[in-house]
């Protein structure tokens, strides 16, 4: 994972772009649905804690994790504001913490586009050891078809595919933009919807 004071990111007054302070669209869409039903919930790379919060909304246990204390200590401050019962932890997620029983729905939004090549692997490795076979796994993650500088890094859609369908059933895979708050454009960016395979 590229080098980042993610701590003075959060501590910064101007908000990172995508800590819009509402649920991410695609998420609330998902949920809406009901193609994922309340359960034990994973956020990878949390920030602080909007998505978790609002997954302890709709009825999910919910934990979120992110390496920044000061990201976790805002989460904790707003799940405390709104009566939310979330749990948030500080970590890695290419080194995850003990978090229990297994999660049935994992969430990352911006996590994954994070890690440098050589990391992916690890990666899913940490996502399998916290899931069980038939998990749903919700990735949202920047476009290689357009990348901003500044904007998110980009994967492709052959590299999402190359590192996870051994492990995931890729069920539906599409393109939207990111919400973002402090950016003139909003970033292209792959939703990818998959489970992990029976064994």
């Amino acid at each position: 994972m590229p080098e980042r004071d993610w701590d003075q990111t959060y501590r910064d007054p101007q908000a990172p772009p995508w800590d819009t302070g509402y649920p991410c669209t695609q998420l609330r869409e998902l949920v809406e649905s009901g193609v994922v039903k309340p359960c034990r919930a994973l956020d990878l790379g949390c920030g602080t804690g909007t998505n978790v919060i609002y997954l302890a909304q709709q009825g999910f246990d919910a934990t979120g994790l992110d390496l920044s204390p000061v990201a976790i200590e805002k989460a904790r401050q707003k799940a405390a504001a709104q009566k939310a019962n979330a749990s948030f932890v500080c970590g890695s997620a290419l080194d995850l913490p003990e978090l229990g029983a297994p999660f049935e729905f994992i969430f990352d939004r911006g996590c994954f586009h994070m890690m440098e090549k050589d990391q992916r692997g690890t990666f899913v490795e940490q996502v399998l050891r916290v899931t069980r076979p038939g998990t749903v796994f919700f990735l949202l993650c920047g476009n290689s078809k357009e990348p901003l500088n500044p904007g998110p890094p980009t994967v492709s859609e052959d590299e999402i595919r190359a590192t996870f369908s051994r492990d995931f059933a890729i069920e539906k895979l599409w393109e939207f933009r990111f919400d973002t708050v402090n950016m003139p454009k909003q970033p292209l960016a792959y939703a990818t919807l998959m489970r992990r395979k029976l064994l």
